[in-house]
C-alpha cells in the first residue's frame, strides 16, 4: 500500500506494456481467466464473482509489471524481506496514496504467515492479509495502520485439514476471533482463507474447501457479515470455486515453476 518508505532510494519504476517476450505469460493468464470462468459456470456461479490472486512471490517486479500489462491488478506476497522492495519497484517513488496515483495502480495481497515483529510492515504496506490467525496480531495490525489509508481489508486463516503443521486457528475459534477483528478501528473483516493439505482427488478438495465454507456460514450467522473465501491454487481452483471461492490464488499456472523449484514440487500457489 505504502512502499516507498525511501523515495530517493527506489529503483526506477519499468514500464508497464508487455514485450514480445511475456506473450506466454498473458496466455497463460488468459488460461486461467477461463478456468475460472468455465468453473464459476460448471458451478452456476457468476464468473464475475471469483478474482484472481496472482501469486508473484519469488518472481521479480518485471514479471509483475508484465503480468499487470496483461490487465492483472491483485498480486499475493509471502515474505516481506523479498515484497517490499518489489512493491517500491512496480509502484514508482510517488507511492500509491498519492495524488499521481496512476489508473493502473496495482493490489497487494499479503498472504505469507504472520509473525509479530513484521504486522508494522504489513499493516503500511498491503491492502490485503490473508493470514490473522490470532487476536494479538489483528491488534498489533490495527493500531499500527496509519490512519491516511483505507481500512486493510483482513481474511481469518482456518485449519481445514488439522494438521499440527498448518498454519490457522481452528474451526470453532473462527467465530470469536472473527467477532474481535470486525471490532477493531482500521480493519474491515472480509472473509476466511485455508491452505488445504494438498490431494490430487477432487472430493477430498471439495470436503475440504466445503469445511471452510461451513465456517463462513457459521460466523455468519452470529451476525458478522462476511463475503469473501480465499481458497484454491492452481492445482485445485475448480474444486474452490464449485464450493464457493470469490478469491483464487494461483502462481504456478500463471509464472510458471518458481526460481529453485522444480515443477513436480507441491503445494504451489
Amino acid at each position: 500500500m505504502n512502499p516507498a518508505a525511501h523515495p530517493a532510494e527506489l529503483p526506477e519504476r519499468p514500464e508497464l506494456q508487455a514485450t514480445d517476450g511475456d506473450a506466454t505469460l498473458c496466455l497463460n493468464h488468459a488460461a486461467v481467466l477461463a478456468r475460472i470462468a468455465a468453473a464459476a459456470r460448471a458451478a452456476g456461479r457468476d464468473p464475475g464473482t471469483v478474482r484472481l490472486l496472482a501469486v508473484s512471490k519469488t518472481f521479480g517486479a518485471d514479471r509483475v509489471l508484465a503480468l499487470a500489462a496483461c490487465g492483472q491488478r491483485a498480486f499475493g506476497e509471502n515474505y516481506l524481506q523479498e515484497a517490499i522492495p518489489k512493491m517500491a519497484a512496480c509502484c514508482g517513488p510517488q507511492g500509491p496514496g498519492s495524488p499521481e496515483r496512476s489508473a493502473a495502480a496495482l493490489e497487494w495481497h499479503f498472504i505469507g504467515p504472520i509473525q509479530s515483529n513484521k504486522t508494522r510492515a504489513i499493516a503500511e504496506h498491503f491492502d490485503w492479509v490473508h493470514s490473522v490467525e490470532r487476536e494479538k496480531v489483528a491488534h498489533r495490525l490495527s493500531q499500527q495502520r496509519p490512519d491516511g489509508l483505507a481500512p486493510l481489508q483482513v481474511c481469518i486463516q482456518v485449519d481445514v485439514s488439522g494438521e499440527a503443521t498448518k498454519s490457522g486457528c481452528e474451526p470453532h475459534e473462527a467465530p470469536a476471533l472473527a467477532r474481535t477483528i470486525a471490532g477493531l478501528p482500521r480493519l474491515r473483516l472480509r472473509g476466511l482463507m485455508a491452505i488445504p493439505a494438498p490431494t490430487t482427488d477432487p472430493r477430498r478438495q471439495r470436503a475440504q474447501f466445503a469445511r471452510l465454507r461451513d465456517v463462513l456460514e457459521a460466523v455468519c450467522a452470529q451476525g458478522t457479515p462476511l463475503d469473501t473465501l480465499s481458497m484454491g491454487m492452481s492445482d485445485d481452483l475448480e474444486a474452490a470455486i464449485a464450493e464457493g471461492a470469490t478469491i483464487v490464488r494461483v502462481g504456478t499456472a500463471l509464472f510458471g515453476a518458481r526460481p529453485g523449484k522444480s515443477a513436480g514440487v507441491s503445494p504451489l500457489p
